[in-house]
C-alpha cells in the first residue's frame, strides 16, 4: 500500500474529511538561462559597432568551456565570417597543426577572436570597435576560467595587454592579463606565418615556450 493510500485510511478511520484540490498548483518555473546561452545571444544580437551591418554571422568561439588554454586572435575573416567558427581555411589549419605541436588538439582548448563580427576586407581592428566588443571577451575568459591565454597577433597581443609596444619586443615574456593576473605568452598570427614561412621557427620557440610556462604552473599548483 503507498504511503498516500494508508495516510488516507487513517484519516477515514479517525473520522477527518480529506479535501482534494481540484487545480493543484503548478510548480513555478524559473527560467535559469545559462550564462553562456545568454552572453552567446548578446553576442548573436549586438549592434554595438558598424560591423554589426556588413556580417554574414557573429564569430562568438568555440572550444572547451573549461579549457586550461585559451587561444585569442584578433578577428574573423571571410570564411570565418561565413561559417561562424574562428580560425578556420588555410590560417586554422595551421593554427590546428601548432597546437597538436605541443598536444593541444582543438577541441581542448577554447580559442576565440577580439572581434566578434569581420571588418570589411579583412583590415585590423579599429580602436573604437575593438572597445565596443572587448567586454564580450573578457567575460568568455572569466567563464573559462584558464590557466594561460596564448595570444596569436600583434593586434590581439596589445590589446590584450594594453601596450602599443612591437610583437617583438613581447615574444619570450610571460605578461599578465586582468585582476587575476592570468599568464599570456605571445607569438605570430597564423596567417602571418603563412605569408612569411621563414618565421615558423620562431613562432616554435615561442609555442615550446608556452608549454614550459604552463608546466610551470602546473608544478607550482600541486
Amino acid at each position: 500500500m503507498t504511503d498516500a493510500a494508508l495516510r488516507a485510511r487513517y484519516l477515514d478511520a479517525l473520522g477527518i474529511d480529506r479535501y482534494l484540490l481540484r487545480h493543484p498548483p503548478a510548480t513555478e518555473a524559473v527560467a535559469t538561462e545559462s550564462p553562456w546561452a545568454e552572453l552567446e545571444a548578446r553576442v548573436a544580437a549586438c549592434t554595438r559597432c558598424s560591423l554589426h551591418r556588413g556580417r554574414t554571422q557573429t564569430v562568438f568561439g568555440v572550444g572547451a568551456r573549461d579549457a586550461e588554454w585559451f587561444v585569442v586572435g584578433e578577428a574573423p575573416g571571410e570564411e570565418e565570417d561565413q561559417r561562424g567558427e574562428p580560425f578556420v581555411g588555410a590560417a586554422g589549419q595551421l593554427l590546428d597543426a601548432m597546437l597538436t605541436a605541443i598536444d593541444l588538439p582543438r577541441p581542448t582548448v577554447f580559442i576565440a577572436n577580439l572581434l566578434k563580427c569581420r571588418p570589411p576586407e579583412n583590415r585590423d581592428p579599429q580602436a573604437e570597435e575593438i572597445a565596443e566588443c572587448s567586454a564580450y571577451l573578457a567575460s568568455q575568459i572569466e567563464l573559462v576560467r584558464p590557466r594561460i591565454i596564448l595570444a596569436f597577433g600583434r593586434v590581439a597581443a596589445q590589446n590584450l595587454l594594453g601596450t602599443t609596444a612591437t610583437l617583438a619586443s613581447l615574444r619570450g615574456v610571460v605578461h599578465h592579463y586582468g585582476a587575476q593576473r592570468l599568464p599570456v605568452v605571445v607569438t605570430y598570427h597564423p596567417a602571418y606565418l603563412l605569408r612569411s614561412p621563414g618565421d615558423k621557427r620562431k613562432a616554435w620557440e615561442d609555442l615550446k615556450f608556452a608549454r614550459r610556462t604552463f608546466a610551470s604552473l602546473v608544478a607550482e599548483s600541486s
